[in-house]
C-alpha cells in the first residue's frame, strides 16, 4: 500500500511506476467534483477510472477485500471516509471468492488491519497483497463521491 497526497506528486512521481504516476496525474488534471459516475477508460482495460457516490458505514458492515488483476488507486472528490487495510496472508480467511468473474475477492476476517483516513487531496493505492475495507464511517455517516483509478498490473511489469 502507498498513502500519500496529490500536492506531493511532482516531489515523489519519481519513486513511482509510470502506470502508477499516470493514474495519479489523471486525478490531478481531471475536475473530479464533475465527473460523471460510472466508468472513464484511460487505457481501454489496463486502465480506467471507476466513480461512484455512496454512504459510508460501519466497519462491521464493510467486507474486507483485495483484487488479482488490478490495482486500485482510491481518491475522494469529496467527504470522510475510513480505510481499513492489512496485509494478504493465510490468516486472511475467504467468505467470497469472484476473482475470476469480478476481480475481487472478500474476506469474513482479517487479522492487524491498521486505519488510514481518506480525504479529498489524499490518495490510497492498494497492490493485489494489499487487503482493504473501504467506505467506513470516520467520524460521522455521510456521503462521498469515491474515484477509483484501477491498472492492470501486467503495466508494472
Amino acid at each position: 500500500m502507498i498513502f500519500g497526497q496529490l500536492e506531493n506528486l511532482k516531489q515523489e512521481k519519481m519513486a513511482l511506476a509510470p502506470a502508477l504516476q499516470r493514474g495519479l496525474e489523471y486525478l490531478q488534471a481531471t475536475d473530479l467534483g464533475t465527473v460523471a459516475l460510472g466508468r472513464h477508460d484511460i487505457d481501454g482495460d489496463r486502465m480506467f477510472v471507476m466513480v461512484s457516490e455512496y454512504e459510508v458505514e460501519p466497519k462491521e458492515k464493510k467486507q474486507p477485500e483485495s483484487h488479482g488483476k488490478y490495482i486500485d488507486i482510491q481518491y475522494l472528490a469529496w467527504g470522510e471516509e475510513l480505510i481499513c487495510c492489512s496485509l494478504l496472508s493465510d490468516q486472511c480467511e475467504i467468505a467470497q471468492d469472484e476473482l475470476v468473474e469480478k476481480d475481487i475477492i472478500f474476506y469474513k476476517k482479517v487479522e492487524q488491519e491498521m486505519d488510514i483516513l481518506l480525504t479529498p487531496g489524499r490518495y490510497a493505492i492498494f497492490f493485489p497483497s494489499d487487503v482493504h475495507r473501504p467506505g467506513c464511517i470516520s467520524v460521522s455517516q455521510q456521503k462521498v463521491k469515491k474515484i477509483v483509478v484501477k491498472i492492470a498490473v501486467s503495466l508494472l511489469k
